[in-house]
């Protein structure tokens, strides 16, 4: 839905998320790292080498000519987001990496333990709350899905690590998280750090939750 070609006469409702998520890919690049991470969740965890390419065939759109394999969708949307905010493109290196939505907390924290550079480099954690928001959700309504989205919300605000590895796999399955397992190496890669974060969007539309954050070494 954060794709207007998608979305279509729904699109201009999600114009402040789209808004929010250009401020946060522009700090981004304004951050002087040489090389950027764009992680997200798919069914396997995948490491993928360039080049790729964007696809959104399965929502309507034309599939892309060329070779390079296609990025699952949250990385699909992930590079849709740093192509429409970066005007000129930054020169970084772009590395993606799936996550597999399914892994353990544990799996999450090694996978942050792989993905570190030498040079200065920025993460980009794609993925949203619970889908579960109202009887009009792909969820249908779950009583535990605003508690779930304000506890995420917190810790996304007060770059709280702990709260964030503190996720539980299964109840995230339930309510139809596609974050968790990006949040959790996210919070792993920050480790040992000190953040100030900035919360730039939190809404849940169409019964889904969407959080905006930036965090920066303080």
């Amino acid at each position: 839905m954060i794709v207007p070609e998608i979305a279509g006469g729904a699109a201009a409702e999600l114009d402040p998320l789209r808004a929010a998520c250009a401020v946060a890919v522009r700090r981004l690049a304004a951050s002087g790292a040489r090389s950027l991470l764009v992680l997200g969740s798919d069914s396997s965890t995948v490491d993928y080498n360039s080049p790729v390419r964007v696809t959104f065939s399965r929502w309507g759109l034309p599939e892309p000519p060329g070779e390079p394999p296609s990025l699952p969708l949250s990385l699909s949307v992930g590079e849709w987001l740093i192509n429409r905010a970066f005007v000129p493109v930054p020169v970084v290196t772009r590395r993606f990496v799936a996550i597999a939505d399914g892994a353990s907390v544990d799996e999450c924290v090694a996978l942050a333990g792989r993905l570190g550079s030498e040079e200065p480099w920025a993460l980009l954690a794609m993925g949203d709350g619970s889908a579960c928001r109202g009887t009009t959700a792909p969820g249908y309504d779950d009583p535990r899905a605003l508690p779930y989205d304000e506890a995420v919300e917190r810790a996304l605000a007060g770059a709280d690590l702990d709260a964030l590895l503190g996720l539980d796999p299964v109840l995230s399955a339930e309510l139809m998280v596609a974050g968790r397992a990006p949040w959790q190496v996210l919070a792993a890669a920050a480790a040992g750090g000190t953040w100030r974060a900035t919360m730039e969007y939190s809404g849940a539309p169409y019964g889904v939750a969407y959080f905006v954050a930036s965090w920066e070494r303080a």
